[in-house]
């Protein structure tokens, strides 16, 4: 059973060398699900990974794999990442010519879909879709590179679209997963949760952790740690 709280290493901050090996003891360590961010070079200034990885990983672990699609345009690639063996699937809305025509493909294609929304992106691109949705992704840092430190406005736009998704649920809308990316450390992960984030996305916070501190195992149990203890959120 996935938890209500979710911790999803994204390897982008892996050692390459040996990312198979990283990404089992990260699953081993107790991450939750494994986030994998897809730049093309075009959307965004950087380039990743293809459908390829994920058909890698796939056999290694059994939780969810979550395809952040850092790409444009985004179709032709739904299919392929499907294929390869993603969960979810996520995407830009200024990457896509039909949005709900692209939350509908990932999902005829067997996966769960999300919107993802960039730091100045308004929340309004979700108002017409929430039917489509299974996952909002929030960045809190311009999406393109790892390692960049977390913009605090992103706290206020995280309440206010736990705000609108539980209003979704109070209508008797399917659950939607509230992710963010970008700067999750354990000295911000607890403000992060009280802001109504469910999932959260760490890269370099945890792949860089140091392995004389309990490597991986550590820096999870002390993300959990920083978890248990936020303010439960008014329902």
């Amino acid at each position: 059973m996935i938890p209500p709280l979710r911790i999803a290493p994204s390897i982008l901050s892996a050692d390459f060398t040996r990312l198979g090996e990283e990404i089992t003891r990260v699953v081993a360590a107790g991450a939750d699900v494994i986030h994998i961010d897809v730049m093309d070079n075009h959307f965004v200034p950087n380039l990743t990974f293809g459908p390829m990885i994920c058909q890698a990983i796939r056999p290694l672990v059994r939780v969810p794999l979550d395809v952040h699609l850092m790409a444009s345009p985004v179709d032709a690639l739904i299919p392929m990442f499907a294929k390869a063996g993603a969960d979810i699937i996520s995407f830009h809305p200024e990457a896509a010519v039909h949005v709900d025509r692209t939350l509908a493909l990932i999902r005829d294609c067997g996966c769960r879909a999300g919107l993802v929304l960039n730091p100045a992106t308004p929340l309004s691109w979700i108002d017409h879709v929430m039917s489509r949705l299974d996952l909002v992704l929030l960045m809190s840092v311009n999406p393109g590179f790892g390692g960049q430190a977390f913009i605090p406005e992103t706290l206020e736009k995280a309440r206010s679209m736990r705000r609108r998704i539980d209003a979704h649920s109070a209508a008797g809308g399917a659950p939607i997963w509230l992710e963010i990316d970008g700067g999750v450390k354990p000295d911000n992960i607890r403000a992060i949760a009280e802001a109504g984030i469910d999932t959260f996305v760490a890269g370099s916070a945890i792949f860089g952790a140091p392995d004389a501190d309990g490597g991986y195992r550590g820096i999870v149990a002390t993300l959990r740690n920083q978890l248990s203890a936020a303010m439960p959120r008014a329902a």
